[in-house]
């Protein structure tokens, strides 16, 4: 059984799953395909990544076009802070951000949905986390936004972050190029 919450991007939903805790740990479903459809979630996901970073680390904002990714993300070793941005040129929320922490203790799990652009930063001295995929990933359509684009205005909440070279040079908003609304 799984609790979902509406955020201010349509779409964008946070995920809680039933935990059982006792003495020896816990235990908890963090994918049933049946609560997730029963939700209207996607069921059907080709990819699971899993990354590890350090504090101040900082990835994003990514997406992928026009083979656009769903994605369902958890930290699953420390904390991150991670940020969802809607890229739909044609939706009335174009350009803004829904942020939360996602952290191994409180187990929650954001679905950011396609057409948005995603990215985190790591609040912990170490973070892994973990993120189904509704599409592969396709080198060739890895693309990006401007993590610290004033016209996003993302309130990250930590100062100077270590990037990617890629990440560093990744474009505004403003100058991305026509996308394909997702399907």
């Amino acid at each position: 059984m799984i609790n979902v919450s509406d955020t201010s991007l349509p779409g964008v939903v946070i995920v809680e799953s039933r935990v059982f805790d006792d003495a020896r740990g816990f235990f908890m479903e963090s994918f049933n395909a049946r609560d997730f459809a029963e939700a209207g979630l996607p069921t059907h996901f080709v990819q699971d990544n899993h990354s590890r970073s350090t504090r101040g680390v900082l990835r994003g904002l990514h997406y992928q076009h026009p083979s656009w990714q769903g994605k369902l993300v958890r930290a699953l070793v420390g904390t991150i802070f991670d940020v969802a941005v809607d890229i739909r040129r044609e939706s009335a929320h174009f350009g803004q951000w829904f942020g939360i922490e996602l952290s191994a203790e409180n187990k929650k799990q954001l679905y950011v949905p396609p057409g948005f652009a995603h990215g985190f930063c790591v609040l912990s001295d170490v973070a892994e986390m973990s993120y189904k995929c509704t599409a592969l990933y396709e080198p060739k359509e890895d693309a990006g936004v401007l993590w610290n684009d004033p016209d996003i205005g993302i309130e990250w909440p930590i100062q100077d972050p270590l990037l990617s070279p890629k990440d560093e040079a990744a474009p505004r908003l403003k100058d991305l190029p026509p996308l394909l609304a997702p399907h």
